[in-house]
């Protein structure tokens, strides 16, 4: 029988061949990426250039910088696109929203700078204190004749607030009562008088007492540090003649603010827990950390992208001015009883960490999670957005 005959040996290409040809193609395709990335440029260019005409417009017209409907209008049609196109709807919505945030903060950077009521002379009574310099800033850029009163400049308050149109109190939240009383019998009687802390009730209460002008209280939801105010959080409540304030109401919406109305009352006790209660915890966290001696540079070697999110928020706190933050943690009694409050309910759960109660722990867990409700889900994927920014930067 004969043998069958062997296949013919065909030659292939050598090791260092393929290698080489894998290195031409790989060439081949990055000219081309390049050459699309360069287009990418060229087109955001373009596009650039098209949104300094809309800003013209917008500024000769004095029409406003967010058109809300307009943007989600926008990201439910590239959606669409994309999804047509085989592409990922969250990738392409991510790339758009990076886009419209850039072409806000740039129409703000010029539109920032219009003026309501232009040469309106406004005092800041403490004006030189971080928040009183920051709004300095952006009032006089918006054309604002801006005069300040600090600590040493009282015996010049009568000339200082002549004539003036608004007078903004950004002094330490302890002070704020009495130096609105202070002030008050100083104002022309159209002049608005406001405050920017982060108590509403009785700065609120003490304004109306001293000047039986306009009264409005504010409280703006960001830091000096704030780079733009595109949606920018800045809550108002309304004291005496809302509508005799609204110029300056429209001055911070202007800059790109968002404003919320809120009574001074509930204004006070939802801050009690977005601010007190929230620094509080944070500090209570840190401290424990810092009393364990925990590593944290080696535990942020080992840890989730969600572990990093949070003990960066702890690690915030303990960068800034103490003094601030026991002011806003121990403002009111009110505050004190919900701190106590909250510290007992912690103790609460001592004895369920002692006994090891896995099945206590889970039912209390479930009643917690049904009353969050839909919210969980939101939380879910608000935090999973901000995680998945954290891993692309670190």
């Amino acid at each position: 029988m004969s043998k069958p005959r062997s296949k013919p040996c065909l030659p292939g290409p050598t090791p260092s061949g393929s290698a080489q040809g894998a290195k031409s193609a790989l060439d081949s395709l990055r000219e081309q990426i390049d050459g699309i990335d360069q287009q990418l440029v060229d087109l955001l260019v373009q596009r650039g250039r098209i949104i300094q005409q809309v800003t013209d417009i917008k500024k000769r017209h004095d029409l406003p910088t967010f058109h809300p409907a307009r943007e989600e209008n926008l990201i439910s049609t590239r959606r669409a696109q994309a999804t047509q196109a085989g592409l990922d709807p969250d990738y392409v919505e991510d790339l758009f929203r990076t886009m419209l945030r850039h072409s806000r903060v740039g129409q703000l950077s010029t539109l920032s700078r219009r003026s309501v009521r232009p040469g309106a002379k406004i005092l800041i009574v403490g004006g030189l204190g971080n928040m009183g310099r920051f709004f300095s800033t952006w009032l006089r850029q918006s054309d604002y004749e801006v005069r300040v009163l600090d600590r040493d400049d009282w015996p010049k308050v009568r000339s200082l607030t002549t004539e003036i149109d608004l007078c903004l109190l950004a002094v330490p939240i302890e002070i704020t009562p009495s130096i609105a009383l202070q002030i008050g019998k100083y104002l022309p009687p159209a002049c608005v008088l406001t405050d920017i802390t982060s108590l509403k009730r009785k700065p609120l209460e003490a304004m109306l007492r001293g000047h039986a002008g306009p009264v409005v209280g504010l409280h703006p939801l960001f830091g000096p540090a704030t780079v733009t105010m595109d949606k920018q959080i800045v809550v108002f409540s309304p004291g005496r003649s809302l509508s005799k304030c609204q110029w300056f109401l429209d001055q911070l919406t202007l800059w790109g603010n968002v404003l919320v109305e809120t009574p001074a009352s509930e204004h006070d006790e939802i801050m009690g827990i977005v601010q007190a209660l929230r620094h509080f915890a944070t500090f209570t966290f840190g401290q424990f950390l810092c009393s364990r001696g925990v590593p944290v540079l080696r535990t942020l070697e080992l840890s989730s992208p969600i572990y990093r999110l949070e003990l960066a928020m702890v690690g915030r706190l303990f960068a800034q001015d103490p003094q601030l933050y026991a002011e806003i943690i121990f403002a009111t009694p009110e505050r004190q009883a919900l701190l106590k409050d909250y510290l007992e309910s912690l103790q609460k759960n001592l004895s369920l960490v002692e006994r090891g109660d896995k099945t206590e722990f889970i039912a209390r867990f479930r009643q917690i999670a049904e009353w969050f409700g839909p919210f969980s889900e939101q939380a879910m994927r608000e935090s999973t957005f901000l995680v998945e920014k954290l891993v692309h930067r670190f």
